[in-house]
């Protein structure tokens, strides 16, 4: 059977199964769409809520983040962890006790304001669509190399089967298909590990693996790694290279803006009990653990396998004890074919450039002073010779480098759609419950019907799926880089007010929205300066390099100074405005008394 057969048959049958899961589960209510009705265990929903959190980001691109830049890129790992801790402890449960379908509605309510509801809504939209993108991001890259489609192409396939069991299924079938899907990413991405790992240190647990010994050449494998790295002109994969106060930022802004993510916290309405919410976020912690303790060792590998196979002579331990690989094997060779599927799709790519029939593969930036500078001056080298190798390609082509069985790398191709359209499902539902039940019923038509609501529902979830795959043509960034945006915008809208609404009963309706506005607009006025205005490449008006950043300050960065904007801007008109009414006061000091529950509001 040949590849691109077992790849189908894999991808068929998994979105069969989620398929057939939305239409057996499908929401017939209001409450079943937004909230599957308050009736998911804390078990099922923690493996739904991991499902939904490791997005393609975490499947597909992390990890190929990690293997390019290694230990300065440990803060994805830091960040999306440490994040999910604040949400657990410091949010869900007094969400969930506060008894509403989305956070926008407790937005409105907290701060006894339709506008602040607005706000709200938009800062959602904004969050939701930019995470949207990058998960797009990953659709398309999966399904271009495993379908053998464009890019474009696989964009397009993966909106329409989105569509087919989002807008069905609404949370309660999304829950469910979320569940499988957690199944089918969580043994596609731990299961080519564990061969990679065997092949490279002998070590059945990757994690193990990557602070074992590199079989060939008896040395600890990331010494070996780092060796080789530094013999091709490329920065110590062990070491910290980048500004630290950027770095700081980062990691912060990825864990305030994992807390405030909405299509995460509203998987904690869909428990009966705040002690259910609570139990959700542990078990959602061990599941999501299964891959995070996994995903340093497959990056690494995936840098190691890829340089080995450019210079044979490091599987030996001796980066140039034979020739680089040659443009002939590349063009022939059945071990080679993964290059020759890859390219094809535009996301890797090499060129002979001294016509020595050979592909050599180093940093040009750091050759100088590098192993490799002889080889450059002994054959003539004039620049390195692969010329693309796109960050999200790493984990899908990781068991094909490797050579491993056809099943294997079918399973990783389901694995890898599984993990973005999971994530994009929730978004899409966070999306459309801000549409629908925010913005039309809550505010512009009050007296729709529970039919029509869900009507509009699912109506702006397809357009949501339509302007996030558009967009998804010319992403900003790799899907990982993509969600960063997305998280450093959670980071200084929603999660500051959210905060304030659970934590300070002094923070008014007027601090509330001048914060949210403060902090949201500077955040985007930042990464629209460097980033392009909507992504458009070309429209930016500031280089998008270290050293134009403000103070070193990256884009992805810039939420943790957009949230502290908002803290600021809100406690500051909130301490020259009348204080909330006495109601709300109450109302704030009751969310955090430890016992009982709102019950969902009647629709």
């Amino acid at each position: 059977m040949s590849q691109f057969t077992l790849n189908l048959l894999f991808i068929t049958a998994s979105f069969a199964l989620y398929i057939g899961i939305a239409i057996y589960c499908r929401a017939k209510s209001t409450a079943e769409f937004y909230a599957a009705n308050r009736g998911v265990g804390p078990v099922m929903n923690g493996m739904a809520t991991a499902a939904d959190w490791m997005s393609a980001a975490s499947f597909i691109s992390m990890a190929g983040l990690i293997a390019f830049t290694g230990y300065d890129n440990s803060t994805y790992l830091m960040g999306w962890t440490g994040g999910y801790v604040l949400l657990a402890l410091l949010l869900a449960p007094y969400l969930r006790k506060f008894g509403k379908f989305t956070v926008p509605e407790f937005i409105g309510d907290r701060f006894y304001s339709p506008t602040a509801r607005i706000i709200g809504v938009i800062c959602l939209l904004i969050v939701s669509i930019t995470y949207v993108i990058g998960q797009m991001t990953g659709v398309g890259v999966t399904f271009s190399r495993y379908l053998e489609v464009s890019n474009s192409t696989g964009l397009w396939i993966g909106a329409g089967l989105v569509f087919c069991y989002a807008v069905l299924g609404g949370m309660k079938g999304i829950t469910y298909t979320q569940v499988a899907q957690y199944v089918v990413l969580i043994i596609a991405y731990t299961i080519p590990a564990i061969f990679i790992s065997l092949q490279l240190t002998g070590n059945f647990l990757p994690q193990l693996g990557l602070f074992g010994t590199h079989d060939a050449s008896g040395v600890a494998f990331l010494a070996q790694l780092d060796g080789l790295v530094t013999d091709l002109g490329f920065r110590q994969y062990t070491e910290h290279h980048n500004s630290t106060l950027d770095m700081v930022l980062f990691t912060m802004a990825l864990m305030i803006g994992t807390a405030g993510l909405p299509h995460v916290i509203i998987r904690f309405f869909t428990v009966p009990k705040v002690s259910d919410a609570r139990k959700s976020a542990g078990w959602a912690l061990v599941f999501i653990a299964l891959l995070y303790t996994v995903a340093p060792a497959v990056g690494s590998m995936a840098r190691f396998n890829l340089t080995a196979t450019m210079w044979p002579g490091a599987e030996q331990g001796d980066t140039f004890s034979m020739p680089a690989v040659s443009l002939a094997d590349i063009e022939t060779s059945p071990d080679l074919e993964w290059m020759r599927n890859w390219q094809v799709t535009g996301l890797l790519n090499w060129e002979d450039k001294n016509g020595d029939g050979l592909i050599q593969y180093y940093s040009e930036a750091g050759a100088a002073n590098a192993p490799i500078a002889a080889v450059i001056e002994e054959q003539g080298l004039v620049g390195n010779e692969l010329t693309t190798v796109n960050n999200d390609i790493m984990v899908l082509a990781n068991p094909e480098i490797a050579n491993l069985p056809g099943w294997v790398i079918a399973i990783v191709a389901a694995g890898g759609l599984a993990a973005a359209l999971s994530t994009a499902a929730g978004l899409l539902l966070a999306i459309s419950g801000a549409v629908s039940h925010d913005l039309i019923k809550g505010t512009l038509m009050p007296n729709i019907s529970e039919k029509g609501e869900l009507m509009a529902a699912r109506i702006s979830m397809a357009a949501s799926i339509l302007v996030a795959t558009i967009l998804g043509l010319n992403p900003p960034g790799f899907a990982a880089q993509t969600v960063a945006l997305a998280f450093g915008l959670a980071a200084s809208s929603i999660f500051p007010v959210l905060m304030m609404g659970i934590f300070s009963s002094r923070v008014g309706k007027e601090g509330a929205i001048a914060g949210m506005i403060a902090g949201m607009l500077s955040t985007i006025l930042y990464i629209f300066a460097y980033k392009g205005i909507f992504f458009v490449a070309g429209t930016n008006f500031l280089p998008d390099t270290p050293d134009a950043w403000l103070f070193g300050i990256s884009p992805a960065s810039f939420g943790t100074i957009g949230a502290l904007i908002n803290f600021a801007v809100a406690f500051g008109v909130s301490a020259i405005s009348k204080r909330p009414p006495a109601h709300v006061q109450e109302l704030v000091e009751s969310i955090r008394v430890p016992r009982g529950a709102g019950g969902a509001i009647s629709h």
